[in-house]
């Protein structure tokens, strides 16, 4: 169940406090991430989607880091226990819709459940934005090698959830790399835990059969 971080107690009251008032309280890092190995690892695995795996690896270390699942409650912290995925999907017609699915811990049961809810949505083809908070907001831009990224915020409400973003896949120095964003609200965590995030995130994708041998993946899905 989800519980109320004891913020009496919490060493970070005071920058919560200080940051929680500001008028655009998010801080962004922009940053690249090696996929070489999870995208040789992906190519072993007929059917499976690379797109669809590096969100579930940035959504398990997630779930990982408390932090990150921390939510804003007016004046209070909530923290949920699991944290799903949003990302956008690019339709025939070149326009997107906000696409969700939940997050599973064994990789190919992942795989199969997020393939088919996707699809799914998919052929519905409809934007329907929901305002479920337990959910970190993914955005992918495979045309795009970008350095740096904002994105869109509604001022007029309380937002707390981080928000990523997946680019172009490149080669540098015969590695691929992916640009990657993060946005983090700062009165939820700091530099320091982004550090880490980021540290842990490129652990697992530089050994990701490490984290995926529970089962096989099956399914596959483009994201964008």
């Amino acid at each position: 169940m989800p519980r109320y971080l004891d913020i009496s107690t919490w060493p970070r009251r005071d920058t919560f406090e200080f940051f929680r008032g500001y008028d655009k309280p998010y801080f962004n890092v922009g940053t690249s991430l090696d996929v070489t190995s999870l995208a040789a690892e992906i190519k072993k695995r007929p059917g499976a989607s690379l797109s669809l795996a590096y969100h579930y690896f940035a959504l398990r270390v997630v779930n990982e880091t408390e932090p990150f699942r921390y939510r804003l409650r007016g004046d209070q912290i909530l923290v949920h226990d699991v944290i799903h995925g949003g990302t956008t999907l690019l339709l025939p017609n070149e326009t997107f819709i906000m696409a969700y699915f939940d997050y599973q811990e064994d990789f190919g049961q992942f795989m199969r459940d997020a393939t088919k809810t996707l699809d799914e949505q998919r052929s519905a083809a409809a934007f329907d934005p929901r305002p479920e908070d337990d959910r970190i907001h993914f955005s992918v831009l495979p045309w795009i090698s970008f350095t740096s990224f904002s994105h869109a915020r509604n001022w007029g409400r309380e937002d707390s959830v981080p928000k990523m973003a997946f680019g172009k896949i490149g080669e540098a120095s015969g590695r691929r790399m992916m640009p990657f964003s993060i946005e983090v609200h700062h009165a939820m965590m700091d530099g320091i835990t982004v550090g880490r995030y980021l540290d842990r995130l490129q652990e697992m994708l530089s050994k990701p059969a490490d984290y995926m041998r529970t089962s096989t993946a099956a399914g596959s899905s483009s994201i964008g």
